[in-house]
């Protein structure tokens, strides 16, 4: 039976990975609190459908930054996709562009950024700062050069978090994989980390901004502080994101951060938000609260897991079918009419 939902996909890529595949991908920090409740904390918000409201013409068409997209909801950046999948990012990009939307690459990925480029999927490109500034502005001529649309620059890992799951299972990248971007041959996984700076701070966002020659959003955001930090020092958008409960075990899920974030910016730049989205209800949820778009990581990983740019190609449409649905249910005939009134905090359980 053809998988039905991105839990069905999940569950097919359990069987299809290793187990210290599967839990590079699916864990997070220390006791995985943050990693459960990004999914959780969808449950806490309730949609509120407005009836007899005409939406026989809905669609889920939106721009982000400028960039038409065929839904409101983007792959995001994940690491090492080739021991997902042979064909890796490559299958990614071209699944993301069936779909009509962007794919983000990471600065970790097993392809390089020309041949991303080269399948001509609407592409933008994660980024890590590095110790040596050389290794940084190579990373964004790549990403100039290949025609990448946008910067997101990922400011939550000055160090890694403490991930037990890939300890208990002893996981390692295969060592005939590379960090593609950094040259002929690429870097290992422990060689790019060791690079990566502790020491980034706004001052670098604000050069980085100005000397790239892209948009620029900051990924990694969960305050209103920082919020207006990001705008104030030229960010063209953020991403409100704990890593996907990868990084600082304990803070709070992105979607119960996300309305303070959308205040704080007041308009000034757009808001995107990842980490729990599994649902068509979940995109829903985080335009209500203010979210332009969100991006979704795991979801399409569970597809190229199982089949490859098909399976990939199938989650993202799948997703996209479940925001249509929602969008009707709910009263509204595109993303854009998805106000703040659609939705509300579920009552505390008693």
């Amino acid at each position: 039976m053809e998988p039905l939902n991105v839990w069905d996909y999940e569950r097919l890529a359990a069987e299809r990975l290793s187990v210290g595949a599967h839990g590079y991908y699916a864990g997070g920090a220390d006791d995985e609190v943050t990693l459960r409740d990004n999914v959780e904390a969808f449950r806490r918000w309730r949609l509120r459908p407005r009836m007899l409201v005409d939406v026989a013409t809905c669609t889920t068409a939106t721009t982000v930054l400028g960039h038409d997209v065929s839904m409101p909801l983007l792959v995001a950046p994940v690491a090492f996709q080739r021991v997902a999948h042979p064909d890796g990012e490559v299958a990614m990009a071209l699944a993301a562009k069936a779909a009509g939307t962007i794919m983000c690459l990471s600065t970790l990925s097993t392809s390089t950024p020309a041949e991303i480029a080269a399948t001509e999927a609407p592409r933008w490109f994660q980024l890590y700062v590095f110790r040596d500034e050389g290794m940084t502005r190579d990373l964004i001529a790549q990403a100039r050069s290949g025609g990448f649309g946008a910067l997101v620059l990922t400011i939550d890992a000055p160090t890694r978090g403490n991930r037990e799951r890939d300890v208990r299972t002893a996981f390692a990248i295969p060592e005939d994989l590379r960090i593609a971007a950094f040259g002929r041959g690429g870097m290992t996984p422990q060689q790019v980390f060791d690079e990566v700076s502790p020491s980034l701070t706004w001052h670098d966002l604000e050069r980085l901004c100005s000397e790239s020659g892209l948009p620029l959003l900051v990924k990694g955001v969960l305050t209103a502080e920082d919020a207006k930090l990001a705008c104030e020092h030229g960010a063209h958008g953020v991403v409100v994101s704990n890593h996907g409960g990868r990084q600082l075990d304990g803070v709070s899920a992105t979607i119960d951060v996300l309305e303070e974030v959308v205040e704080a910016v007041d308009g000034r730049i757009e808001v995107l938000v990842d980490g729990g989205v599994r649902r068509g209800t979940d995109v829903v949820k985080a335009l209500a609260l203010g979210a332009r778009a969100v991006l979704a990581g795991r979801a399409p990983l569970w597809g190229l897991a199982v089949d490859g740019e098909a399976g990939a190609r199938r989650v993202l449409e799948l997703l996209r079918r479940e925001i249509l649905s929602a969008l009707q249910l709910v009263g509204c005939s595109s993303p854009a009419d998805v106000t703040r009134d659609r939705v509300t905090r579920a009552p505390a359980a008693r």
